[in-house]
């Protein structure tokens, strides 16, 4: 079962960040083996850590929570949000199986669903598979997929880690998205994102 996590920072917590940060590299070691993208979100010059975030494939819901709940960081009050979900690997890989694009920037994308719009994202999938083939954003997309409520039955959005050249590329691809053309999200977060893991 795979999931995703986003834990956005408590501001001024640069301190604790520091202080736990061993305590934190120490607790993601055990689930080396099972991580499918890791890495830290920061603010538009890439210089100030705004928040962290994981795709790991994790046995059930409790594996989950104490993934996202006993983690160092969150215990220490690092985090003032952790956003979960259930989410499939549509790509079927890690990160690490995708070579650094050096001119490039990468961003999370995280599109949260509007209610009751289940039906309609449907009949939209495929339209949007051809959207990002022939926009050429297929192979810019680092990892992708839908974030789904607890029972894996009801999609919920998308987070997507992509590479694009700057903020206003990612704008330019999801002005033209048909998920956001037709009203499927009720809001997109996107934040410059960083490959995680120990220095």
């Amino acid at each position: 079962m795979e999931h995703f996590f986003y834990c956005r920072d408590e501001p001024g917590n640069e301190a604790l960040l520091e202080e736990f940060a061993e305590a934190h590299w120490s607790f993601m070691d055990r689930y080396a083996d099972v991580m499918i993208a890791r890495g830290p979100t920061t603010d538009p010059a890439g210089e100030t850590h705004t928040g962290s975030m994981h795709m790991v494939d994790l046995p059930n819901a409790d594996a989950a929570n104490v993934f996202a709940f006993e983690e160092p960081y969150y215990r220490a009050g690092v985090y003032a949000e952790v956003l979960k979900r259930r989410w499939r690997n549509v790509l079927g890989r890690t990160m690490w199986d995708v070579a650094q694009a050096e001119n490039l920037r990468r961003f999370l994308i995280i599109g949260h669903g509007t209610a009751g719009i289940q039906r309609v994202r449907h009949e939209l999938v495929a339209q949007r598979r051809l959207y990002l083939r022939d926009g050429g954003y297929i192979d810019r997309c680092i990892e992708r997929g839908p974030l789904l409520s607890d029972d894996g039955a009801r999609w919920m959005g998308s987070a997507m880690l992509v590479e694009l050249s700057d903020q206003a590329a990612v704008d330019a691809m999801l002005a033209q998205d048909p998920y956001v053309l037709e009203g499927l999200y009720a809001r997109v977060e996107v934040y410059p994102w960083q490959f995680g893991g120990r220095p």
